[in-house]
């Protein structure tokens, strides 16, 4: 098929689903936004929950209209299937139908029954206007955030040891500025705009990740960066020199920084020093060890599924449970509630496609999709990234572009022509 062909068949059947793709959108951005805000503890929740239902409403009667079951592999339509049948067991046990539970559900994004709907994306119109309004969403979502910074600037700058200043900040990052990292990491797509306000948020998140001691959300900023880096290099085939040049400034600036820290690292950063040698899940990870028994290891306890944890943080932070729905680490996360099946289907989906996505095409889109879901496994570890938001959305739109054939066949003057559509 010539470009010009490719070209001809996108705008077509972008035309036929152009009004459900942004009423989709529209609706998650609704939801999303609503929600983040609303973790702040400073809104009204009953105006916040209204917002999400008109968001809902909006999504999921525009995704009636989109989701077409169709693949581009007989692997992935055998595993999706599978992975999609588990997840419905997993609903269905333990699932509740009194009031409180229910609003939960619906409302909570991070731990309700929508982040068991996300996959569905991934069958999806597989069409790069499709994508385009994605990207659009991200933009979005990154002004939103330095918005929602500057509003509660004082609450993320708290001193010491604050949970809800903690609290608004993984919220933010989580659902507002991580998922502007395809933003970096695709930057030959975007404007010039576009690419200094994902930089800005990314950096941002960072530097309030360290001021407030979030490693795992360090670790994830500081990788996006690298990532997008290395496509930079690949993308201008920097030389072997610029390459070591590159790295010996990055040492310099890393052992700048290094110098400046322990100068002050009893003063300003002295809340980030106290927190490096910290271990905070030890304890709780050996609760769930001692709390599975076989049966739960293999499918999991379902979507309500508690696990035995007699206090958190102790003295610190005041807060005890005795049972616990949440565990910090994304692959016990999953195992909590679908078992090794949940997180074996997973990464069967995943793997695949990173590398399908990362060695196996021709554009920088779908090299960045196979980053993305690599990035998202890595993830699992410091974070629950499974969730009903922008990112984890990206996740399975990823997968879709990294088994596609015909995407990730198409030249980057194609993909570009497509996106600026």
């Amino acid at each position: 098929m010539t470009d010009n062909k490719v070209i001809k068949k996108e705008s077509v059947f972008s035309n036929k689903t152009n009004r459900s793709n942004y009423f989709f959108w529209l609706g998650f951005v609704i939801y999303s936004l609503s929600f983040t805000i609303s973790t702040s503890g400073s809104v009204n929740f009953i105006a916040c929950q209204m917002l999400q239902i008109v968001g809902l409403l909006l999504l999921v009667s525009a995704s009636i209209f989109l989701v077409q079951w169709k693949f581009d592999s007989d692997y992935l339509r055998t595993m999706f299937s599978l992975y999609i049948f588990w997840t419905f067991t997993i609903i269905i046990r333990g699932f509740t139908f009194d009031y409180q539970s229910l609003k939960f559900m619906l409302f909570d994004s991070t731990f309700g029954i929508m982040l068991y709907f996300a996959p569905f994306i991934l069958l999806f119109p597989r069409n790069l206007a499709f994508y385009k309004k994605a990207f659009d969403v991200l933009v979005i979502l990154g002004i939103a955030y330095l918005l929602y910074d500057f509003i509660f600037l004082k609450d993320l700058l708290a001193p010491g040891r604050n949970l809800r200043s903690q609290a608004i900040l993984e919220y933010f990052s989580q659902n507002l500025s991580l998922p502007c990292g395809l933003l970096l990491i695709t930057y030959i797509y975007h404007t010039k705009k576009s690419r200094l306000l994902a930089l800005s948020v990314i950096v941002l998140t960072f530097l309030l990740a360290a001021i407030r001691a979030r490693r795992g959300l360090m670790f994830i900023s500081i990788n996006i960066l690298i990532f997008s880096f290395l496509i930079y290099f690949y993308v201008h085939k920097v030389k072997i020199i610029v390459f070591i040049f590159s790295l010996i400034l990055i040492s310099s600036v890393y052992l700048i920084g290094a110098k400046i820290y322990n100068e002050n690292k009893h003063d300003l950063f002295g809340y980030v020093t106290a927190r490096l040698d910290e271990n905070t899940r030890t304890g709780v990870e050996a609760y769930f060890y001692k709390d599975m028994n076989l049966v739960s290891w293999t499918i999991g306890k379902g979507i309500n599924g508690l696990y035995y944890c007699p206090g958190i943080d102790g003295s610190e932070s005041g807060l005890f449970t005795i049972n616990r729905g949440v565990i910090e680490t994304g692959y016990l996360q999953l195992i909590l509630k679908g078992g090794i099946i949940s997180l074996g289907l997973l990464l069967l989906i995943a793997i695949p496609a990173v590398f399908k996505g990362i060695f196996y095409s021709k554009n920088i889109l779908s090299k960045a999709a196979g980053i993305w879901v690599l990035l998202f496994l890595i993830s699992l570890y410091p974070s629950v990234p499974v969730n009903f938001s922008m990112g984890y959305l990206l996740v399975w739109i990823s997968i879709a572009i990294c088994y596609s054939d015909e995407i990730r066949e198409m030249p980057d003057t194609t993909v570009s022509e497509l996106l600026s559509h």
